[in-house]
């Protein structure tokens, strides 16, 4: 497989995204969802509505998102949206918590390493392309979050996270702490569950992944460590694996000494895995060229 073009900025502006977006030649048509985190509540470093709404104006997207499996204001969708409302997400653009209602849109995983089905909101069937726009910052179970995260877990339903987080065993809410697997198979786990929704969308997708407010927790955490990195910018690939392993080689190879404490949430959780059993999966390539835009 030929090296994947990552592009990069220094710049983390509302007019950066769209700048980067650009440069990808690469046109999201028909009806577009753009995946981003809501924040949970309480959480002060999530991606706000107003840094993203150029970028939302200039896809004509819908910002979509699903319910949680975990305690907290976002696993019911009445608390959902009720949160949405609090953020804002509803203010500037359409915004549509695709499993807000059943039944949940049941994707094929036919070469998954853990999972042969996956879970989705129901409502990922409405789109034709995606736009997935992620925060780049560390996670509490999977070392890190960037854009396969928010393919897999992210697209996924309360169901289907629970599957995801139990490596197949169950889909039962109830049922998630009790059944956490070795910490492998969650990851393939979720590199089985992008692969789905890649496969889904078969090639109308886009990748942006912006490094700030960086964090060695994720935004799904209510009380998240303050950022432990200075911002780096902002990346855009077509590919998810690329655009991801690049984010975390500008964190090994950063002069920033709170990197340590990003990188040690990411190897005490083996959060590389992720990254080689999509690129197993042929969900994309780990090499890359870095193009600066700057």
């Amino acid at each position: 497989m030929e090296k994947a073009k990552v592009y990069f900025t220094k710049e983390i502006t509302p007019e950066s995204l769209i700048k980067i977006y650009e440069k990808l030649g690469k046109k999201l048509t028909g009806n577009v969802a753009v995946k981003m985190h809501s924040g949970e509540q309480g959480n002060q470093n999530y991606l706000r509505p107003e840094f993203v709404k150029q970028m939302v104006e200039h896809v004509n997207g819908t910002v979509v998102e699903c319910n949680t499996a975990y305690e907290g204001a976002r696993n019911s969708t009445e608390k959902h949206l009720k949160l949405i409302k609090e953020h804002e997400w509803d203010k500037y653009f359409k915004f549509d918590l695709m499993d807000a209602e059943g039944p949940d849109l049941e994707l094929d995983v036919p070469n998954g390493k853990i999972l042969k089905k996956n879970y989705v909101g129901k409502n990922l069937a409405n789109y034709d392309s995606m736009l997935v726009l992620s925060h780049f910052k560390g996670h509490a179970m999977g070392g890190y979050g960037g854009a396969l995260k928010q393919l897999s877990i992210g697209c996924a339903s309360s169901a289907g996270k629970t599957l995801i987080h139990t490596a197949g065993v169950s889909n039962e809410q109830k049922e998630l702490f009790a059944n956490l697997p070795e910490q492998d198979r969650f990851l393939e786990a979720m590199a089985d569950a992008a692969s789905s929704v890649v496969d889904h969308f078969k090639g109308n997708m886009a990748f942006i992944n912006v490094m700030k407010n960086i964090s060695k927790d994720c935004d799904c955490d209510g009380n998240a460590s303050a950022p432990c990195m200075k911002d780096i910018g902002v990346l855009a690939s077509l590919d998810p694996v690329a655009v991801d392993q690049a984010c975390l080689d500008l964190v090994y190879n950063s002069e920033d000494p709170g990197k340590d404490i990003l990188i040690n949430r990411i190897e005490s959780l083996h959060g590389v895995h992720t990254v080689e059993a999509a690129a197993e999966l042929g969900v994309g390539t780990r090499e890359y060229e870095l193009i600066n835009i700057d």
